[in-house]
């Protein structure tokens, strides 16, 4: 036995499991020097989850099967079929109504903690606006540019008529784009990206590296309006119309005041959960053995 909550206990197979769920998400071990700090912040972990529990049966906080059945079929849809899901069970030692238990145990707490700590979480404009202005490091976009392309696929085995054949069919199709025909309609009609060409050879944004090297150049040299030369790239020739350019800067505040908004309230109610857990933690006995 490790730890004993309100006469409860927490035995060395439960720490065991919760270590080992860590390592498996970690993808690997507990480093040896840091094993001391994270074995104690797990027992922590489990010391609070266990006086939430604990509270939750005091309040008599229920759940409805119903919204206990819909969370296991939830967890039934990540496997392929129901073999798969028996299979990972059994390597767990669980049961479908072991599996059942925790759940509605987990959905108790959840339950508990959302009406303890209900509206004690504000997250006020200003406070959005200051974290947006003392984390500018947060908020940086590189330039991207918008840009339309027709490719012209050459193999890479091609010989060079094959190779001529698609050079001559490019340079047909930039005369025509430059001579004023749409260029998205050419895009349609004779560009072999199958991504792109349904939608008329647009790529949407894209930053500096995340095309292949003779694009990207082609593109970022580009002023918005203009359509390139012909840009041969290890998939064949292009054509490329930027359409428009946006500069490195901050991402706008109303761009990115939700995420804001959601990851402040995340943290204030991390901050009402441990105060919360430090409440029982002192009303309760808590009795650490290690």
């Amino acid at each position: 036995m490790l730890a004993r909550v309100n006469g409860e206990a927490i035995n060395k197979g439960e720490f065991e499991k919760a270590v080992k769920s860590i390592e498996q998400r970690a993808g690997g071990p507990v480093p040896a020097d840091q094993r001391d700090r994270i074995y104690r912040a797990v027992l922590d972990q489990m010391v609070g989850y266990k006086l939430l529990i604990q509270e939750s049966k005091t309040r008599r906080v229920e759940v409805p099967d119903a919204e206990i059945e819909t969370r296991i079929g939830q967890i039934r849809q990540q496997f392929p079929n129901e073999d798969a899901f028996k299979q990972v069970l059994a390597q767990q030692n669980l049961t479908v109504e072991q599996l059942k238990d925790d759940a509605r145990q987990d959905m108790a707490v959840t339950k508990l903690i959302n009406d303890e700590i209900a509206g004690k979480v504000t997250v006020k404009p200003e406070d959005v606006q200051a974290f947006y202005t003392q984390n500018p490091q947060h908020f940086k976009q590189p330039e991207k540019v918008h840009a339309s392309h027709i490719l012209i696929q050459v193999p890479k085995d091609a010989d060079a008529a094959t190779k001529a054949q698609a050079r001559a069919k490019i340079d047909d199709l930039l005369k025509q784009a430059r001579g004023g025909k749409d260029f998205a309609e050419l895009a349609k009609q004779n560009s072999q990206d199958p991504g792109s060409a349904p939608n008329g050879g647009d790529l949407g944004f894209f930053e500096a590296g995340q095309m292949v090297g003779p694009f990207n150049d082609a593109a970022f040299a580009q002023q918005p309006g203009t359509i390139s030369e012909v840009v041969e790239t290890t998939f064949g020739f292009h054509i490329i119309k930027v359409i428009e350019k946006q500069q490195a800067g901050l991402v706008p505040l109303d761009e990115a005041k939700g995420q804001i908004q959601e990851y402040l309230e995340g943290q204030g109610r991390e901050q009402q959960t441990v105060a919360f857990v430090n409440t029982l933690k002192a009303k309760g006995k808590v009795e650490i053995y290690i």
